[in-house]
């Protein structure tokens, strides 16, 4: 029997705050609340420039439901970058915090999301309900994010475990797995949040024998990336403790979902996002269970909200109810980015979750890169893996052969369209710089994903 989500209660309380509301949440409160604050926001939105033009005709008072948000033009990464200041709908005064981030789009230009004080706390609430899922008062917390800047997402992190109770530990990137294992022992810490690749090199570096002093984790968050199961595993079997995955990225305000005890799924923070999987061609929204693009709508945002924002993620609304009772949408873990699902020219596509999913199998990988290239006619895809200190020279063989276990590698490297380079290896001397995971597709007449 699991709890279920702290996210309920949160919800149930921002929905119904009037004094006599309901008791309990239901989907129709949650879908009126919805509409109306998808009212309020169109409104706030068209003080922008951007918004005005963007959204025509449109207007606040002919939408009756969400259902009605099809109808409204969608926002896209490029827009952020071409346009972020004629998207504020507020004065540059107001804004308490910017973040520049590098975008992967045909521009180049980085993207620019702006956040008012209000903006900011709002993500302090949602990190002190939303960690409430694996935190108890009391417990200690590393946080393996970046925290040196105020408002970055470790700070604001760091100030929503401390109005759960617990003690958060700032520490920052991981830079020297050894020192922060030495960390995790001596302030016995309890909880820790990271990203993925990240969290593993801890699990790889760590002594197999360590006496009385060992790490004591209970449960583990990870974030900003794909989690592959192989590598949950793995840190499942080194500590004995739980890990739970957290979809967020900086345009939702760092917070977007996550998991609760049963570990099925991101349940949603649904009081300040609206979600929606649409087809990435058409744009048509989906039905319930089938996969497509992520897009989502701020509702509560004040500085810079966007509307139907395009993420590029891949998932699905789980329709089946959760284990753990609660009446909030699901999502199934993103695993995939729309653009990084790469057509081989012999057929049939090739993804990074395809890859991580054999390539994490492999003991004592911590990392890895993968290039796609051109020679003679022919696909090449090109392995760099990091490995752990303890890794053999029979690492790269292992690779190689969970690689063409791979169906779509198989069958494109027995029609002689795939050419399989050497796996190259590099023992772990300093992690590499955390960044989105993706192949690299290097082929004539394309550029990089």
């Amino acid at each position: 029997m699991y709890q279920i989500t702290p996210l309920e209660a949160w919800i149930l309380g921002k929905v119904a705050r009037r004094p006599g509301g309901p008791a309990r949440l239901t989907r129709s409160l949650i879908e009126e609340y919805q509409s109306h604050k998808l009212r309020e926001t169109l409104t706030l939105a068209a003080r922008s420039p951007f918004y005005r033009r963007l959204l025509g005709r449109v207007r606040a008072e002919k939408i009756r439901s969400i259902k009605d948000i099809q109808h409204i033009p969608f926002t896209s990464a490029g827009d952020l970058a071409r346009n972020p200041l004629q998207m504020l709908c507020v004065s540059q005064d107001s804004i308490n915090r910017v973040v520049t981030l590098d975008s992967s789009g045909t521009t180049g230009q980085p993207k620019r999301v702006f956040f008012t004080a209000e903006d900011q706390e709002l993500t302090r609430d949602f990190f002190h309900y939303g960690m409430s899922t694996l935190v108890q008062p009391d417990d200690k917390v590393l946080i393996l994010l970046p925290c040196e800047l105020p408002g970055s997402v470790g700070d604001l992190l760091a100030d929503g475990l401390l109005r759960l109770g617990a003690l958060p530990v700032r520490h920052g990137l991981v830079r020297d797995p050894l020192a922060v294992l030495e960390i995790l022992v001596r302030e016995r810490i309890d909880s820790l949040v990271g990203i993925p690749t990240q969290v593993l090199s801890l699990a790889y570096s760590e002594p197999a024998a360590q006496g009385t002093d060992k790490v004591c984790l209970k449960n583990i968050l990870l974030s900003t990336d794909h989690v592959p199961a192989a590598l949950a595993k793995h840190l499942e079997r080194t500590w004995g403790c739980r890990v739970f995955n957290h979809y967020g990225m900086t345009e939702t305000g760092l917070g977007g979902g996550v998991e609760c005890e049963a570990l099925a799924g991101y349940h949603l923070r649904e009081a300040d996002l609206l979600f929606e999987i649409v087809d990435p061609g058409t744009g048509e929204v989906l039905p319930e269970g089938e996969e497509g693009e992520v897009v989502f709508t701020t509702l509560t945002r004040g500085g810079m909200p966007l509307i139907r924002y395009r993420t590029g993620d891949v998932a699905r609304f789980i329709s089946e109810p959760c284990p753990c009772g609660t009446v909030l949408k699901r999502m199934s873990p993103v695993k995939d980015r729309v653009r990084g699902r790469i057509e081989l020219a012999g057929g049939g596509f090739l993804s990074m979750s395809m890859l991580d999913e054999a390539i994490f199998a492999v003991k004592d990988t911590i990392n890895f890169k993968a290039n796609l290239s051109s020679l003679q006619g022919r696909d090449r895809l090109e392995i760099i893996v990091q490995g752990a200190g303890r890794a053999t020279e029979d690492l790269p063989a292992l690779i190689e052969r969970v690689l063409l276990s791979i169906p779509v590698i198989t069958g494109n490297v027995k029609k002689g369209n795939l050419i399989l380079a050497p796996v190259q290896w590099e023992p772990l001397k300093e992690l590499w710089r955390p960044q989105k995971r993706m192949i690299r597709d290097l082929r004539d007449g394309n550029r990089e994903n």
